[in-house]
């Protein structure tokens, strides 16, 4: 396969070096569902050479208004094996290894041990908080999103930096998408972003989302961005 020739869209956007660079990079997407699989075609799509794809829910009907991955005939089929046929399916070139299982405490580590990116794609507090607490402990960048109905957010964390305590203050809360809902346009427009941000972690490229939080209201049409201390 012409591999120039199908990253020809990348160019003047991307070098040729740099789509090489993504070929050997490493990324540990956490979460299959609206954000993950929206996150995990695009970054197979421009050529990240390794996916980890780590969800332990299955596909439900609720899924489908917003889940690119979920269709009719996935129901009831596990969101990181689904997620893994279509990475082949999208990009040959690309490995992917999916983990049927969800992050807890006991297996963060392992999870996202040995890649160069994370994404979390969560919706649960507990297991978000597990994931940033393992990513500083192995010196990994994450990059977080989230989205509640009409509105979304997003940053990247580094090892060392400000982290979710700031944004959150505590695990011990209801998440937002449980009371506001889900709605696809939101999750397309967050996991854009991530992906975007995940590219920009690889090649350590300037403008990453860091020490801030890019916080997005597609229901008033405003983008607000506050410094994190």
């Amino acid at each position: 396969m012409n591999l120039k020739h199908r990253y020809d869209r990348n160019m003047q956007a991307l070098s040729i070096e740099e789509c090489a660079v993504l070929a050997g990079k490493r990324v540990a997407i956490v979460g299959c569902g609206g954000l993950g699989g929206l996150v995990i075609e695009a970054l197979a799509r421009i050529g990240v050479g390794y996916l980890r794809v780590v969800d332990g829910d299955v596909f439900e009907e609720s899924n489908l208004n917003r889940q690119l991955l979920s269709t009719e005939t996935v129901l009831g089929r596990e969101k990181a094996i689904v997620a893994a046929e279509h990475v082949n399916e999208i990009n040959s070139e690309v490995s992917v290894e999916s983990c049927v299982t969800y992050l807890t405490e006991a297996n963060a580590t392992e999870l996202l041990a040995g890649v160069d990116c994370v994404i979390d794609c969560l919706d649960n507090f507990e297991a978000r908080f597990w994931a940033a607490h393992a990513c500083q402990q192995l010196g990994i960048p994450i990059v977080y999103g989230a989205i509640a109905g009409w509105f979304g957010q997003t940053c990247t964390v580094y090892p060392g930096d400000v982290s979710f305590p700031t944004i959150y203050g505590d695990t011990k809360r209801e998440s937002q998408h449980k009371l506001l809902g889900n709605l696809p346009f939101t999750a397309y427009v967050i996991s854009a972003i991530q992906a975007a941000e995940c590219v920009k972690v690889l090649l350590d490229r300037p403008g990453q989302i860091r020490n801030r939080l890019l916080m997005v209201d597609l229901l008033d049409g405003s983008i607000d961005d506050i410094e994190l201390r």
